[in-house]
Formats: C-alpha cells, sequence, structure tokens
C-alpha cells in the first residue's frame, strides 16, 4: 500500500523515499563541472514528467500487486510458503539495497541514462518472472527487479528537482504524490482483475507482463524528452560496503523465512548469530571509508544523533509490521475464507481509501504536530489491528463490512505516519548529513519491511502447520494462523510510536533547511 507525500512519501509495503543526496564533497574528492539542463516547459516538461510518474507507478504497484496474486503463483508453481515470503522480501531487501548506491551512481553518471538502464532493467525483469518456470527462478527475477528498482527510484527526485522550474516543482512533486495514492487503490485491484481474468490462460504472469509495454514507451519517450543530469560531485561508489550491509541482512533474512521448511536447524540459528560480526565488520570499514576522505553507505557517527537512532528503530518496526500484513492477509482471504483474488482486493480497497483521506492532512499537520502525528497515527495502526483480531479470530467468517471497518482505520493511521516520518527524523538531523541520513533511512524501512515478512511469516506458518496437523478445517486454521500474528503486529506499532516520542516536535522542510542537531525542539 502507499499514501502520497508531497515529498514523495511512500509506505504500505514500502516506507517513504527521500532524494539520495550525498554529503558535501572534501577537498580530496575529484570533481566535474555540473551538468544541470535549463528547466522544460510546454509538452516537453509534460511528456517528461509523464514518463517519471509512470516508471515510479509501475515499480510501486509491482510491490503491492504481488500480494494479492500470491496464492495463484504458489498453486502455478507448486510453492511453498517459503517461496511466497521470499517473493515479497527478497523484491524489497534488493531494492533498500540498491536506493542508495542508485541514487549515487545517477549523481556520477547521469540521472536520466541511469534512469533508463534501470527502466530497461526492470521491463527485463518484469518479463524473466513471468516466464519463471520453477519458485526459485522467480526468487531471482523478484530480487533482480528490486535492484532495477533501486537503480530507477532515486533518479525520479533528482530530475524533477533539476528539470523544472520552483514554480512547476511544486506541482510536478503533487503530482508525484497523487501518483503513489492512485498506485495504492490500483495495486490490490488490478491484481485481483488480472489473475481472476485469467488473460490469454496466462493466469498470474500478467502481473508481470502488464509492465514490459508501459517500460517500453517510457524508454522511447524519456529517451526522447528527458534531459541529462548531474552534480558537482564525483567519487568512488562505496561498492564493499553496500555488500557488507546486504550480507547482513542476508544472514537475518534467510534462516527466519526458511527456518520452517528447514525443521529450525542449530546452524539456521548459527547463521543469523553470523548477522552480528558482520555487521561490525561493515561499521568499521565505513569509519575508515570516511578517515580517508571517502563516501560511505552510512556515517556511524549519525548513529550517535538521537532523532536518527531512535527513528531507525521506529521505521524498522513501523515497515516490518506493514510489510507482511498484505500478504497474510491475502492468504487468510484466499485460502482461509475462499475468496476469489479480485474479491480480496475489493476488501483491501479500505485501507487504501483511509490512507489517501489522511496523507495528505498528515503532510499539512507535520510542521506543527510532527511526532505527535506520527504517535497518533502508529496507535491508531495498533487499534486497527485489535479490531481485526475480534473479527477474525475464534474460526469466523467475517463478512466485507466487518473486515472493512478495521481496514479503513489502518489505513487511516497509516496516512497519518508515512508520508511525514521521514521529515521528522530528519530535523533532529545535521543539515549537512541530511541527505545521507534519509537514504540510510529509507533503506532501513525497506529492510524491515523485508524482516518483518521473514518474522512475522514465519509465526503465521508455524501456527499454520499447528493448526493442520490437529485437523482443523481451512477457515479456522487460516483465521487462527493470522490471528496469532496480529498481537505481535499490535506490539511493533506500540513499540515503533514509543521510539517517536524520542523525536523532534516538528517535522523538516523537505528540501529546505532542518534545525542542527544539537538544538532539535524537544
Amino acid at each position: 500500500m502507499s499514501t502520497p507525500n508531497e515529498g514523495g512519501g511512500r509506505s504500505a509495503a514500502a516506507p517513504p523515499r527521500m532524494p539520495q543526496t550525498p554529503r558535501a564533497p572534501r577537498a580530496t574528492r575529484a570533481t566535474r563541472p555540473p551538468h544541470d539542463p535549463a528547466p522544460l516547459s510546454g509538452s516537453a516538461a509534460v511528456v517528461a514528467l509523464v514518463v517519471v510518474l509512470v516508471a515510479s507507478f509501475m515499480e510501486l504497484l509491482d510491490a503491492t500487486i504481488i500480494t494479492v496474486a500470491a496464492p495463484a503463483i504458489a498453486e502455478g508453481l507448486g510453492a511453498g510458503e517459503a517461496t511466497l515470503q521470499w517473493t515479497v522480501a527478497g523484491y524489497t531487501l534488493s531494492l533498500g539495497a540498491g536506493l542508495i548506491t542508485g541514487g549515487r551512481i545517477g549523481d556520477q553518471f547521469g540521472r536520466r541514462r541511469v534512469f533508463l538502464t534501470g527502466l530497461a532493467a526492470f521491463a527485463t525483469a518484469s518479463a524473466a518472472c513471468a516466464l519463471s518456470p520453477d519458485p526459485a527462478f522467480l526468487i531471482a527475477t523478484r530480487i533482480g527487479q528490486g535492484l532495477a528498482g533501486g537503480l530507477m527510484v532515486p533518479q525520479v527526485f533528482g530530475l524533477i528537482r533539476s528539470s523544472f522550474a520552483p514554480t512547476a516543482r511544486a506541482k510536478a512533486f503533487g503530482a508525484y504524490g497523487a501518483v503513489l495514492g492512485l498506485a495504492s487503490v490500483a495495486g490490490p485491484l488490478l491484481g485481483g482483475l488480472l489473475v481472476d481474468a485469467d488473460v490469454f490462460g496466462l493466469g498470474w504472469r500478467t502481473v508481470f507482463w502488464v509492465n514490459v509495454p508501459v517500460a517500453a514507451v517510457g524508454l522511447v519517450l524519456g529517451a526522447r524528452f528527458l534531459p541529462e543530469s548531474g552534480e558537482v560531485v564525483r567519487s568512488r561508489l562505496d561498492l564493499p560496503g553496500a555488500a557488507l550491509a546486504a550480507a547482513a541482512a542476508v544472514c537475518v533474512l534467510l534462516p527466519l523465512v526458511q527456518g520452517h521448511e528447514w525443521g529450525w536447524p542449530w546452524w539456521g540459528f548459527g547463521i543469523l548469530l553470523l548477522s552480528v560480526p558482520v555487521t561490525a565488520l561493515f561499521l568499521r570499514r565505513e569509519r575508515r571509508l570516511i578517515a580517508r576522505g571517502g563516501l560511505p553507505v552510512l556515517d556511524p557517527a549519525l548513529l550517535r544523533v538521537r532523532a536518527f537512532s531512535s527513528g531507525l528503530a521506529a521505521s524498522a518496526l513501523f515497515f516490518g509490521a506493514i510489510g507482511s500484513f498484505f500478504l497474510l492477509l491475502s492468504l487468510y482471504l484466499q485460502y482461509g475464507t475462499g475468496r476469489s483474488a479480485l474479491e480480496t482486493g475489493l476488501i483491501i480497497l479500505p485501507y487504501a481509501v483511509g490512507s489517501t483521506l489522511t496523507s495528505g492532512i498528515g503532510v499539512r499537520l507535520a510542521s506543527r504536530a510532527g511526532r505527535g502525528l506520527l504517535v497518533s497515527g502508529s496507535l491508531v495502526l495498533a487499534a486497527s489491528q485489535l479490531l481485526l483480531l475480534l473479527v477474525v479470530r475464534d474460526g469466523a467468517n467475517p463478512g466485507f463490512w466487518q473486515l472493512a471497518l478495521p481496514l479503513f482505520a489502518g489505513g487511516l493511521g497509516l496516512g497519518l505516519t508515512s508520508p511525514s516520518l521521514v521529515n521528522v527524523v530528519l530535523a533532529g538531523v545535521p543539515v549537512r548529513d541530511a541527505g545521507a541520513a534519509g537514504g540510510v533511512l529509507t533503506t532501513v524501512g525497506q529492510v524491515g519491511n523485508a524482516v518483518g515478512v521473514a518474522v512475522l511469516g514465519a509465526l503465521f506458518f508455524t501456527g499454520l502447520g499447528a493448526s493442520s496437523t490437529a485437523g482443523a478445517p481451512p477457515l479456522a486454521a487460516y483465521g487462527d494462523a493470522f490471528a496469532s500474528v496480529l498481537p505481535w503486529q499490535v506490539a511493533f506499532y506500540a513499540a515503533a510510536a514509543a521510539l517517536m516520542l524520542l523525536l523532534p516536535k516538528h517535522a523538516a522542510a523537505l528540501g529546505g533547511e532542518q534545525r542542527p542537531a544539537d538544538t532539535p525542539e524537544q
């Protein structure tokens, strides 16, 4: 799901994104003349904006559409529970891993060039997903999709900022927010329609094929109308640092996602513990890179800023709860209650409507309400999960309106929180570090999303296995499994709300000046 944001917020299955701008250059870094185009106008500006908005819509749609199509994918490929988790977690993890590096690649080699490369790679990976002969191939191509998105998405902000005059820029970002809101509504519905329509007998594969013609048109128009732009800073990419960060995340995800199928062996827990030294090695490398004047993936000094470290933890918990929710809800509705993919999409629609209604309010109030707004949204989400628990427990088969009320409430809470989370956190970060901090915060949200799928998915499938072994019918088995996860989601949101109390009272202005970290208004 997603929420519009004047600065490009995003959520439900994905957290809000910020422009991936590097820190100020040091004297030791090589520089080149800036390459900034003259502002676009007329039809060229309209076409250029449509290209980047359609690409953003397509990428976000692919993150949400998969949850409704997951049961059909499982049946079509004979996939197990771990495959369903990896199709969601693998995509968000690789996307998060690619965001910061992708943004810096665009700054260095040209945003238009990198955007079109990412778009072409995304289309190629989508076609490969549609042609997947087995679960392993699908997971690999979904990871490829995420990496391609990591190249493509960060360029959108830079292209809008460098291609439009200040007066037109605000409208362009407003259109971006509207497109994200549309994607949040369209994702579940389009997924359900495509799966149920079974176009040309392709079934679930159409949710990936639909990207190919859209991307092809975007490539043709983008090559013709998008201007090239770049930044003054030119530095070596911290690829080893990015690889270590990704390795640490995989050490956490692999045993959690595969543990149930493996039978929870001792060496699985060994892989999990291995994430600790890998993380320590990553932080050590980043400190050494900074000492040499390099540009790291993460400046460890930022972790000493209370607003930033609290924001990282809150973001990981918040999006960790959201990441698993729609996949598990879809499995419950289709396998447990026997609803079709389209009916499932219609049931999820109130959540998208609720988030769309409050996201604009959240953005406008963030400058005054700040952390109070975030805490309120998280608590509303926790309450919505409690309401949902009352509806699905004890083997009940709830109707549309019984499910719509708690889902609509959850959407309201998401809209209050997600669009403003990054800006509130950045209000407590030094101005010179705002770009790097925003990129890291976005990435941690994506990783938290993937970890949430792994952790809460493992709880769900463990409970489902126990109920099925005891001879429970599908409605009771899936209902009990889904109900067993909801209290954990409540706990995630409540813990995130507690951490949000440590954030600044007010949000930073997007693209503006933040207060220094040592003097935030608390």
